[in-house]
């Protein structure tokens, strides 16, 4: 096959091009440029999409022996990627940036150039894999993207290459060592590669502005604290409230809701934390067919953990999740995914989680 293997600069991609190399498979590397100015990007470990990136992806093509190329979309992944985040965070949801690159750049933007060019499919390094063509965990449960692909259609997956879904990490890296990849050890990339400093709020208070407005709390009603704009806090938070007195009994509280409506933060225990009953909009079925009853599964709430058994109700291009272990927490504008075993079905995007079963009082 005509491939094309989409090179970060990391690791993981790397040795995914290597693998397609050493398949028989016809493979051309490309970087995706993604910021109009790579260098207010992070390095080394606290990001991914740098200047050192492109040099680093270029070095192991260069090893591979492939062609190389370095394709700008610093404009596509400013409205599909940063503005939605900065638009989520607006209305009071908290939204999964990857997620959403993988959605609208890798198997979108890129993928459709890729085809037009003539290639038959983007390899890429993401621990995941496709067993007779659908999506699937990858081995290594640490290292397991498929919350983060379930947005791709049944057709993109067709066109799509997971080489690392039936390797562990450490196996990833030992193979770079021995193929002489200059990336073996290079640290994994985390958090949120277009927010420099690692500032969430402050990069949002940027483009949004400061806005004072009351944390209140949900037992009692009163007013606990202040805060500089609502944007700043998620669904579950704990931490950086600042208030002004402790909950009853000395309890911490924690973020319940967001109202950016009247700028409010509405603050309360744990306990009110709880849901069991999950709606998502905007479902795709990764098999491309929706079922036609009820049925049973386990979702994942998160990218990383808050997973429950499940029966979910179908309703359109909407799902309502009926968890049969509540979960904390719970955030609209993250993803939905739901699986049958390691097999993705699905995902849709969380709109509301409410708790059906009264929580217990002392």
């Amino acid at each position: 096959m005509k491939l094309l293997a989409a090179m970060s600069g990391g690791v993981d991609s790397a040795v995914a091009a290597a693998r397609a190399v050493a398949a028989g498979h016809d493979v051309t590397g490309v970087h995706l440029a993604l910021s109009a100015n790579p260098s207010t990007l992070r390095h080394g470990a606290r990001g991914c999409c740098t200047v050192e990136d492109a040099n680093d992806a270029r070095r192991a093509a260069d090893l591979l022996g492939i062609p190389f190329y370095i394709w700008d979309l610093a404009e596509r992944f400013r409205a599909d990627v940063i503005d939605d985040f900065v638009d989520e965070y607006a209305a009071g949801r908290t939204p999964n940036p990857c997620l959403r690159c993988n959605e609208k750049i890798k198997f979108t933007a890129v993928l459709d150039r890729a085809l037009a060019l003539g290639f038959d499919a983007v390899v890429t390094g993401h621990h995941a894999r496709l067993v007779d063509g659908r999506l699937q965990r990858s081995v290594d449960p640490a290292k397991d993207q498929s919350y983060v692909l379930a947005v791709c259609t049944a057709e993109q997956l067709a066109h799509a290459v997971f080489p690392l879904g039936d390797s562990t990490k450490a196996q990833v890296r030992a193979e770079a060592a021995e193929r002489g990849l200059a990336v073996a050890d290079k640290p994994d990339s985390h958090d949120i590669c277009f927010i420099a400093d690692g500032d969430t709020r402050g990069f949002l208070a940027k483009r949004l502005g400061s806005q004072q407005g009351p944390i209140v709390d949900a037992v009692t009603g009163d007013v606990v604290g202040e805060h500089a704009g609502s944007f700043g806090f998620t669904v579950g938070q704990r931490r950086g409230l600042h208030l002004q007195q402790p909950g009853p009994g000395g309890d911490p509280r924690y973020v319940l809701s967001i109202r950016p409506v009247d700028n409010t933060v509405i603050v309360g225990p744990r306990a009110l934390l709880q849901a069991d009953v999950v709606r998502a909009d905007g479902v795709v079925w990764t098999s491309g067919t929706a079922p036609v009853e009820d049925f049973d599964c386990h979702v994942q709430l998160r990218a990383h953990g808050m997973t429950s058994p499940a029966r979910v109700h179908v309703d359109g291009r909407s799902v309502v999740a009926e968890l049969h272990e509540p979960q904390i927490g719970v955030a609209a504008g993250q993803a939905l995914v739901m699986y049958d075993g390691d097999a993705v079905l699905g995902s849709a995007t969380i709109t509301a989680a409410e708790r059906v079963e009264p929580v217990p009082t002392a």
